[in-house]
């Protein structure tokens, strides 16, 4: 990462999660696991591309997720699926992803891949069957097939312009819209999508209405999401990449009714709610999790808390912190330092510019060596911190818009609190899980809201979770998803 690069960048937020100068891979402690594909009773065909684009995917939605209850519910799921198709013939893997982003894609192989977060959204079989025969439609239409021909020849302009470009920030810039590009299917072909796969659920006796219900379920839940948008590939959901317009949803409910029979279909919520319950919610704490304002990382061993006005977000490259109205920011990463060269040095060897090197102190925190520097941009003044932790140096880089006492003592709070986790906290240190619970009478939303743990604006989320309106109230023996620790 350089100063130019920070410089030039319109959004820092954007320059201080996208710079790749640290090594956070180092963070991530556990192998992606390549166990656990769903497997119905057909071999999809693998070729090279597809492995690799396989192993990508798992290394970018941490690994894929094993629980043998839920593997067998998606496996019957996309039996029946797959049976009442136009082409029975057609094979398909499922993968869960160890993911608290609510997703779901194809290969063209018909490799199809749900994350765990999109599970716990769900409500019942027909929202899932809904999601699964969406992304099957894209694999019959060759939706899947077409877009790969786009990145095939998205990949050649990305040459050119690499080779072509002088300017850095321009050179990403173009790399950046081409890939969002590629990543959507067309607003067609997500209704062609839509049209088949409600079909298909429908043939399958499931609940043809329960793609407009999740769909809505999913706007809720991305709304809930908006006033704290991640920058992390792993945390783009569902709707990043199926646009969920009015229309969308209506053509969902328009292609339900001309399924609708005097029996309806199956919505076999009971059966879907003891297979996902106790699945992880939200972070993986393998890879560090957030809790409020501190960050954990229970496997390495340390723990440090951003100021009281900022979010923090745990990407897949850095720790990214923003304080409420944007005008001070943080980034936290990992960074390879040899053993021999002082921290001093490492802050004035030019990784970042405009460094004054004047400023360069040695200092120690909480018993850790460490360093600190500040620089200067024509938007913004960074304070920076290296530290020392076992063979590991952790930086902390702090931008504000302007240098004033609560940028100063914010940045130096922050790094103060940078210590070693306690045997007792690495012990609790342990994922959200969803808990199904009945509701007993005098039990309201309120009430059991108050029951969540670990998550914000618990009330909503309920509601969001159990796929209940604004006004929706729930009613005793009713089955209903907590979230817990």
């Amino acid at each position: 990462m350089t100063s130019r690069g920070l410089w030039a960048a319109g959004s820092l937020l954007c320059a201080l999660a996208l710079a790749g100068c640290g090594d956070f891979s180092r963070f991530q402690t556990a192998a992606p696991s390549a166990a656990s594909p769903v497997k119905p009773n057909r071999m999809v065909a693998q070729t090279p591309a597809a492995e690799r684009e396989h192993e990508r995917i798992l290394s970018s939605y941490g690994g894929a997720y094993d629980d043998p209850k839920l593997g067998a519910l998606i496996g019957k799921t996309v039996d029946r699926l797959v049976a009442a198709s136009d082409r029975p013939d057609q094979a398909y893997r499922v993968t869960i992803l160890n993911s608290g982003a609510v997703n779901a894609f194809a290969l063209p192989t018909g490799q199809l891949y749900v994350t765990r977060g999109l599970i716990a959204l769900a409500s019942d079989t027909s929202e899932l069957s809904s999601v699964l025969s969406h992304e099957m439609a894209h694999v019959l239409a060759k939706h899947a097939s077409i877009r790969e021909d786009q990145a095939r020849q998205a990949a050649v302009v990305t040459r050119v312009v690499t080779d072509m470009g002088n300017d850095p920030d321009l050179t990403a810039l173009a790399l950046a819209k081409t890939k969002l590009t590629m990543a959507s299917f067309s607003r067609a072909q997500e209704f062609e999508a839509d049209g088949i796969g409600v079909g298909i659920s429908a043939r399958a006796r499931f609940d043809p209405y329960g793609a407009a219900r999740f769909l809505a379920s999913m706007e809720r839940n991305a709304a809930l999401k908006a006033g704290k948008a991640s920058l992390d590939p792993r945390a783009q959901d569902f709707l990043s990449s199926h646009p969920a317009t009015p229309e969308r949803v209506q053509n969902a409910q328009n292609s339900a009714r001309q399924f609708t029979s005097p029996q309806g279909g199956e919505r076999d919520r009971e059966t879907y709610l003891a297979a996902i319950d106790n699945i992880v919610y939200g972070e993986d704490p393998s890879e560090g999790f957030v809790r409020g304002r501190r960050f954990l990382h229970p496997k390495l061993g340390f723990t440090f808390a951003a100021p009281d006005t900022f979010t923090l977000d745990n990407t897949a490259q850095a720790v990214i912190g923003v304080r409420e109205g944007g005008t001070q920011a943080m980034r936290f990463d990992v960074v390879r330092v040899p053993a021999e060269q002082t921290l001093v040095d490492y802050l004035n060897s030019g990784w970042m510019e405009n460094v004054d090197k004047g400023s360069a102190e040695e200092l120690t925190i909480n018993g850790f060596p460490g360093a600190s520097a500040t620089a200067h941009g024509d938007q913004w003044q960074f304070k920076v911190y290296a530290l020392r932790f076992g063979s590991d140096v952790y930086r902390f880089i702090f931008a504000s818009r302007q240098k004033t006492t609560e940028s100063e003592r914010n940045a130096r709070e922050t790094v103060n609190s940078f210590r070693r986790l306690t045997l007792a906290e690495t012990q609790a240190a342990r994922p959200l899980r969803i808990k199904v619970i009945t509701v007993q009478p005098g039990d309201t939303v309120e009430s059991l809201s108050h029951r969540m743990a670990g998550v914000d604006r618990p009330a909503e989320r309920f509601r969001i979770l159990n796929g209940l309106d604004a006004h929706a109230q729930v009613k005793a023996r009713d089955r209903v998803k907590i979230v817990v620790d």
